[in-house]
């Protein structure tokens, strides 16, 4: 059993990714005049003409296959796998006899996640064209016994618990009564009869946040009080609930798992940072409200997550915390025995478990690098193995790929970041290469990672490096790094990408003179940004997906977000206060377009829940207004980017041609260098 984080600072500290609409309109969303026709589009991406080792389909198209599983029993293998027309299927293979079905067709709608339930069914989620609002469905092996386990229009439904000690019920969270609230049901896996386990009765102070413990008892829960405010609830022992903290929104306590090594039903390990800067575990007496001992702590990041053993009576198996790479820290002789096993035969590569079977004798194990895209391991404990079971990306050679560099330095007011610099070969040759700037979505509570970037990586096939900043306000540092970007998106934050491009400026990297700035979400917001802020830095910009006007992308908020409008206010600005009003129309696009003198291309998905298509139709139409060609892929299919394979190769293919227009031929003819 994996004790997977459940980190409220990023749960709300951000918000801005679960922002948007949730209704799919029957006509067209935006204003479908404004989108470039497929034949610009093509002409676009025509412009990327070289002699490269890879094609955007090495990098973009679906593996053939992956997403490898384990069934409980370990006598099952469940994957994805990708047909000639991009539909990924799901198939469960019989280990012992090798006999392959199909359990889960994949047909207009994208599959968007699946899992074993027990040793005879499958789930899986989907919605309607990226509208995110989620549907679960069960299946048996052979794909029959098809079921909608939560055949609701119009409702997010959020797999919440898998009962290990009940194989015919999960627990799911909809928001079926009240848009605005999500509430907890105990639903069958083979009738889909649900029965709801607690009512969310108040929207202007909802529950946020429950607690189960493994036999689907709810043991609390987190409300939101006067907006800004948490209560945490915790059982009385009489059937009820009464408060346990009164906390501020920016204080985290959340019960990761209880120690069920412990005769003490109310021992919990808990996520805190009310003691210290960096989130730590706790081992915490929930009923005394008592603090029993510090399990973990990194003095420079927060931890991430742990996992319990459920067969060696739930002893401590790992810690994981994300610092320059993601580190896992062994605690029980299996992970330790695995962790060996990584370092001695797959040296330089991170690796993390997926899963395991019951009897915990079997692990499904993810391994990647900077260089490696990911391959699927299985291992077994008894017998010390690490068997390979599939290369996801044979095709891209380890040799051939560049260098993602971990990088420090300082801003230009005195804070320590970090980031990474992923450089072309023709830079380690000493050549000073473009650079495509990209700040990360979010942005709060959100991070860059080391590792297999195929976005980086196919940048620098053409021999751009690409350079990531994490940013004040970016998750894992600490609460102060995070709440240090509070009220300053579009402003310090942005200081902050600029001061990293200064800095790999400065050490010979890179051109300055041929830096482009690209990123999706937040990171499409600070494109735009970006080119407003600092006309002059960048040479041109690609806006995947972000906002251009904070007023509207606050009023488009969906319905189960509304409780929490204050602390977004307190995140980003609030417009009822005038100073703060008049930073709005300061850091949004759409009011400053005079100051853009750069190429710009957009990129949005019609249906996309969280920034609303309008929100590009709106510097779009701007801009074309003052004479400026804007090229502009809107996919009516998609939402908060592309998941349709097609469709993401498209946008890559015309990306690159934009970039080969405004930053110019770059592919130099080296030697390849280790």
């Amino acid at each position: 059993m994996k004790t997977k984080l459940n980190f409220k600072a990023v749960q709300l500290a951000g918000l801005s990714l679960l922002f948007g609409f949730t209704t799919v309109a029957q006509e067209k969303p935006g204003n479908p005049e404004l989108a470039t026709s497929d034949a610009e589009l093509l002409s676009l991406a025509e412009l990327d003409q070289g002699d490269y080792r890879y094609t955007v389909e090495d990098y973009f198209a679906n593996p053939k296959a992956f997403t490898f599983r384990f069934s409980p029993d370990g006598k099952y293998l469940s994957y994805r796998e990708s047909d000639e027309n991009g539909k990924q299927h799901i198939f469960v293979k019989n280990i012992a006899t090798g006999e392959t079905q199909m359990a889960i067709e994949e047909k207009e709608e994208l599959v968007r996640g699946y899992g074993w339930l027990n040793n005879s069914r499958l789930y899986y989620s989907m919605d309607q064209g990226g509208d995110e609002n989620y549907h679960i469905y069960a299946v048996d092996l052979d794909g029959s016994n098809l079921k909608d386990l939560t055949p609701f229009d119009g409702v997010r439904a959020q797999f919440t618990e898998l009962l290990r000690e009940d194989k015919e019920h999960i627990i799911v969270s909809m928001n079926k009564n009240n848009p605005q609230v999500f509430e907890p049901y105990l639903v069958n896996l083979n009738t889909g009869e649900s029965n709801q386990l607690y009512t969310n009765d108040d929207p202007q102070n909802p529950i946020f946040g429950y607690s189960f413990d493994k036999d689907g008892n709810l043991k609390g829960f987190t409300r939101i009080r006067d907006g800004v405010e948490q209560d945490l609830y915790y059982e009385d022992g009489n059937g009820g609930y009464k408060i346990l903290k009164q906390l501020n929104w920016k204080d985290n306590f959340v019960i990761l798992d209880f120690n069920y090594a412990t005769p003490n039903p109310d021992d919990a390990y808990v996520l805190s940072n009310l003691d210290s800067d960096k989130a730590e575990i706790v081992l915490y007496d929930l009923k005394e409200d008592k603090s029993l001992e510090t399990v973990f702590v990194n003095d420079m990041y927060d931890v991430q997550s742990m996992g319990l053993s459920r067969t060696r009576n739930y002893e401590i198996d790992y810690f994981s915390y994300e610092g320059e790479k993601s580190i896992v820290v062994p605690i029980s002789e299996p992970y330790k025995k695995l962790a060996a096993k990584m370092k001695s035969e797959l040296p330089g590569k991170q690796f993390r478990v997926l899963d395991e079977t019951e009897d915990e004798n079997l692990f499904m194990v993810y391994v990647d690098s900077d260089r490696l895209y990911g391959v699927y391991y299985a291992y077994d404990v008894a017998k010390n193995e690490l068997k390979e079971l599939y290369n996801t990306m044979p095709q891209l050679k380890e040799e051939d790929m560049s260098e993602m560099r971990p990088i420090t330095f300082t801003s230009r007011d005195g804070i320590t970041l970090h980031g990474y610099i992923t450089l072309p070969k023709a830079a380690l040759a000493g050549e000073k290469v473009p650079v495509i700037v990209n700040p990360h979505g979010g942005p709060q509570g959100i991070r860059d990672s080391w590792g297999f970037n195929p976005e980086a990586q196919l940048f620098a096939s053409r021999g751009y490096a690409t350079l990531q900043v994490n940013f004040r306000i970016s998750g894992g540092y600490g609460r102060e790094f995070l709440e240090s970007g509070f009220k300053q998106i579009g402003r310090k934050a942005m200081d902050d990408v600029e001061d990293g491009l200064q800095y790999v400026v400065d050490q010979g990297w890179v051109d300055g003179d041929k830096a482009a700035i690209y990123g999706g979400s937040h990171g499409g917001y600070a494109v735009l940004r970006g080119l407003t802020k600092t006309p002059d830095l960048y040479a041109c910009g690609v806006d995947y997906v972000g906002v251009s006007n904070l007023f509207t992308f606050m009023k488009t908020i969906p319905p189960y977000w509304k409780p929490y409008l204050k602390i977004i206010k307190e995140i980003w600005y609030d417009e009822d206060n005038p100073e703060e009003k008049a930073i709005m129309e300061e850091v949004s696009p759409v009011y400053q377009m005079d100051k853009i003198n750069k190429p710009l291309f957009v990129v949005q998905g019609a249906n996309d829940p969280r920034v609303n298509i309008d929100e590009s139709d709106q510097i779009v139409s701007g801009l074309r207004e003052k004479g400026y060609d804007v090229p502009y892929m809107v996919k009516y299919d998609e939402g908060h980017g592309f998941g349709k394979e097609e469709n993401r190769l498209e946008l890559y293919k015309a990306m690159m041609g934009f970039y080969a227009k405004h930053l110019g031929k770059q592919e130099i003819a080296v030697p390849l260098r280790d």
